[in-house]
């Protein structure tokens, strides 16, 4: 053990990415743990509409961040230049005017918003929630500094903070009120503290107002495609609550996003994993370069793959009792809804660590045909699931739309050396097996979900 605690104590890539998984894991498993409580309580405290409107706002503050998302964040990974202040005060600037637009976009969008899905509840929700996204524009550059060193460790400290605080904030405010409103307070000084803790606790110069034409031309021309992948990314992300907002009920689009939560773990912390530690690596170990570079991210994706094919298994398998066990009675149909969730996102988490060797690379237009691709065949997928067999037809095409993006994520790896065939192979066959005895063993499940969301829309 001597030997391997001195190499994850060391500089080294090695050491500082396995010391940055481990950070982002137990931030995530921290994060997610704390958010699981506060729903118990939350679900006592208010009523399962109230967790469908949240699930209707959050898609729009999710959709708008997307939708305008210029990629400063992913530019300072793998610019060369992503540790000059000039360069970082330009990426600030951009992402300040960003917060300022998204707040007003939320203020206009409010009222078409709240006519389409017939709430008018949303007209005030929308805007109120969106001063957490003018908030985010003022966070300082040195979080996106760190990631890029892969010293995650404080970052991540402090984002827990700032989200146990809007946590409590949320519950006291819940218990008081009794409202939807708690929980839009909740996001709103969430944000305000990761503010200001990020400006207080993280080493590096103070962001200021800067426009280097260099750099603004660097950022636009990277962020120009990774601007039009995360506006299909929201579709990616959302467009499942998006959809399911005109096909179910606020209560049972309440049960869904109960059951999306609990089922989503492995995938998203997954993707949090490689959203932090992908570009770094592929930027400073490019596995085009080498047998011994692709050899290292070989082991990374092997690992990664296989500890989220397990925690899958154990929600799959414990899915129904999970939700009797966390919730009462009212939320008791969301253990079918885990169970089939879990199952559909096999396919997901195979490809996962792919498409970040594009943009470790700058390739952001070929991320973008990919990120494009995936949106058009959940889209699709999803509605034709939707129009045929309700809710879980919908999820059904989502898992054939995640098949079908897959010979272009084969293109875009190879593109980068990044593809590995013989770990696709493998844990296609592990989840293959896993997905059919799942199915078979959880019938019940299954056939209660189609009797309780119905066949058609």
């Amino acid at each position: 053990m001597s030997p391997l605690l001195s190499r994850l104590r060391g500089e080294g890539l090695f050491a500082r990415v396995m010391r940055s998984s481990a950070w982002t894991a137990l931030g995530y498993g921290a994060s997610q743990a704390m958010r699981l409580a506060s729903n118990l309580i939350l679900t006592r405290l208010l009523f399962p509409e109230a967790f469908g409107m949240m699930a209707l706002v959050s898609v729009f503050l999710v959709g708008l961040t997307m939708f305008s998302d210029v990629g400063t964040g992913p530019s300072i990974l793998q610019h060369k230049r992503g540790d000059e202040q000039d360069f970082l005060d330009t990426a600030w600037t951009i992402q300040l005017a960003r917060g300022v637009i998204l707040f007003l976009a939320t203020c206009v969008m409010a009222f078409p918003v709240a006519a389409f899905y017939g709430h008018p509840d949303l007209i005030w929700l929308l805007p109120v929630a969106g001063i957490s996204l003018l908030i985010n524009g003022f966070e300082p550059t040195r979080i996106e500094t760190a990631i890029r060193h892969l010293k995650v460790g404080r970052v991540t400290l402090l984002d827990l903070i700032s989200q146990a605080i809007g946590i409590v904030s949320m519950v006291i405010l819940a218990f008081v009120f009794q409202s939807v409103w708690a929980l839009v307070a909740g996001w709103i000084v969430s944000s305000l503290a990761k503010l200001v803790l990020m400006n207080t606790f993280l080493s590096g110069q103070r962001n200021r107002i800067r426009w280097e034409p260099d750099a603004a031309r660097d950022l636009m021309h990277f962020g120009f495609w990774l601007f039009l992948s995360t506006a299909c990314g929201f579709l990616v992300a959302q467009g499942d609550k998006a959809i399911l907002g005109k096909y179910l009920t606020l209560e049972h689009l309440g049960l869904y996003n109960i059951g999306f939560f609990l089922a989503s773990f492995p995938l998203l912390l997954g993707q949090t994993v490689t959203g932090r530690i992908l570009i770094p690596l592929y930027r400073e170990s490019p596995p085009k370069d080498s047998a011994e570079n692709f050899t290292k991210i070989q082991r990374m994706r092997l690992s990664l793959t296989g500890a989220l094919f397990v925690m899958l298994a154990i929600m799959a398998f414990s899915g129904e009792w999970l939700v009797g066990l966390l919730y009462d009675a009212r939320y008791s149909d969301a253990g079918g809804i885990l169970v089939l969730i879990a199952v559909i996102q096999i396919p997901q988490v195979i490809g996962m660590t792919y498409d970040q060797s594009a943009l470790a690379a700058g390739d952001s237009r070929n991320y973008f045909l990919l990120t494009a691709a995936r949106a058009l065949l959940l889209v699709i997928g999803m509605i034709t699931g939707a129009e045929m067999m309700g809710l879980v037809g919908a999820l059904i095409g989502q898992c054939i739309a995640t098949i079908a993006v897959y010979p272009i994520l084969v293109w875009l790896a190879r593109r980068h050396g990044a593809w590995d065939p013989l770990h696709d192979s493998i844990f296609a066959a592990v989840g293959l097996a896993l997905g059919i005895t799942v199915l078979v063993a959880d019938q019940t499940a299954i056939r209660a979900l189609i009797a309780l969301f119905g066949v058609g829309p």
